[in-house]
């Protein structure tokens, strides 16, 4: 472990990684959690040339935690090769869960808790389980205490076929339990009041497969990918399964809402991807980072987390990029990047009109002033969730990493990630090149 340090508010990311991430079903279908998790951990620490046994702490966002590894940061840490006297936390703040990580990381290293953590998140939406019903809880029990060959037929004999009809448990977290709407129904309530029409949402969708696919075709994201060994008998995944090169605004348009079949403008095809996949990275004090010589990907600057309307929890990037930005007496146009979470086109789009919406900054942000006007051409440059996917506890890391690889291909100085929060949050994390 690191001697710890006194408070500072010089936090560096060293460097990062992450696994390819895969559309739920497909290359990374049969992967554990923790499997994921590792491969980034590694990698970074590797990348780093970092020695497992300098780390203060591990700290992992994650949603569905496996009910085989309950702490997943741990367990996946301990596979990674880290050593058992480095602790390990799993945080979960729904989809800000991999961000929260981060956060969590700088915090300590501010408050002198330690100097060096790996921090990251990480999903396999692929293996969220079914459940029985709960209706089937009885009968099932009765059958697990019998005894006798009389009992168990009686037990048997109470059970029904609608005992085992499944409920999806990723259906039943996407909805929110106050408001009882599935996520997509947060979003159509938002193109609603915006009054963002389907056509819009589809060239949104659209661009993000754009630039997605233009980022992987000019080899953006090998510097972010580690090659991912899902089984022996196939090849490595070496990038994301997900974008479309092919994609058209004809072929967005023959889907079929899927939240409001009736009056809907929300479809698969311009929502986020239900997606498996991890992100690390090496988060440390500045002068640690420098004085081991290490080049300093970039520092965070701050981070604000925000309540809002859980019916509307899409525009939580609106409040946290607004409550970022007073903290430190910025304005959005001195930010030379940002990305905002592609939950949904509809959400995102949102988002663009209430921070140009000077009714909306009085009547919601307490300010006279919009937040400002988003340049579309700085916003989300390499694609989002729409294209590449939303594994939800991983999203978080993703984006900062992301951010601030593009920052230093484009020499930024300043760039903001942000999500909207399952629940009614958001989150925004200020990232700095200097």
């Amino acid at each position: 472990m690191v001697a710890l340090t006194r408070n500072t508010s010089d936090v560096a990311i060293v460097t990062g990684a992450r696994t390819p991430f895969a559309k739920m079903g497909t290359a990374l279908r049969s992967v554990h959690v923790t499997d994921l998790a590792k491969r980034a951990m590694q990698e970074t620490l590797y990348r780093a040339d970092w020695s497992f046994d300098r780390l203060d702490e591990v700290i992992l966002g994650n949603v569905v935690m496996p009910h085989d590894a309950v702490n997943p940061a741990r367990v996946s840490a301990l596979w990674a090769g880290i050593p058992h006297n480095v602790p390990a936390l799993t945080v979960q703040r729904n989809c800000a869960s991999g961000m929260e990580a981060v956060a969590e990381a700088a915090a300590r290293i501010r408050s002198g808790q330690g100097r060096a953590f790996l921090a990251g998140g990480a999903e396999s939406m692929s293996t969220v389980p079914l459940l029985f019903p709960a209706q089937a809880m009885e009968p099932m029990s009765r059958l697990a205490r019998a005894r006798s060959v009389f009992q168990k037929a009686a037990a048997v004999a109470t059970l029904r076929p609608r005992h085992f009809r499944p409920v999806v448990a990723l259906e039943c977290g996407l909805t929110d339990p106050v408001t009882g709407l599935i996520m997509g129904k947060t979003a159509e309530i938002l193109a609603q009041e915006w009054n963002i029409s389907r056509r819009q949402q589809d060239e949104f969708a659209l661009l993000s497969h754009q630039r997605a696919a233009a980022a992987a075709r000019d080899g953006v994201f090998k510097d972010e990918i580690a090659p991912f060994f899902a089984s022996e008998k196939n090849a490595p995944v070496t990038e994301d399964v997900g974008p479309r090169a092919s994609q058209t605004m004809e072929a967005l348009a023959k889907l079929k809402p899927i939240f409001d079949r009736r009056d809907g403008t929300v479809t698969v095809g311009n929502s986020c991807q239900v997606t498996d996949g991890a992100a690390a990275m090496l988060i440390t004090d500045g002068e640690l980072a420098r004085s081991s010589g290490h080049e300093v990907l970039g520092y965070i600057r701050g981070y604000a987390y925000v309540g809002l309307d859980p019916a509307r929890m899409g525009l939580g990037p609106v409040f946290a990029i607004n409550q970022l930005l007073a903290q430190h007496d910025l304005q959005l146009s001195e930010i030379g990047l940002l990305e905002i979470n592609e939950a949904f086109a509809a959400q995102v789009l949102a988002c663009v009109k209430a921070m140009g919406s000077p009714a909306f900054a009085r009547q919601h942000l307490n300010r006279q002033t919009a937040v400002g006007e988003v340049d579309m051409d700085r916003l989300n440059v390499n694609g989002g969730a729409i294209a590449l996917g939303h594994p939800v506890g991983a999203t978080g890391a993703r984006l900062v990493l992301t951010l601030l690889l593009e920052m230093k291909r484009r020499n930024v100085n300043l760039g903001i990630a942000a999500l909207c929060v399952g629940g009614g949050q958001g989150a925004a994390i200020l990232l700095e090149r200097r």
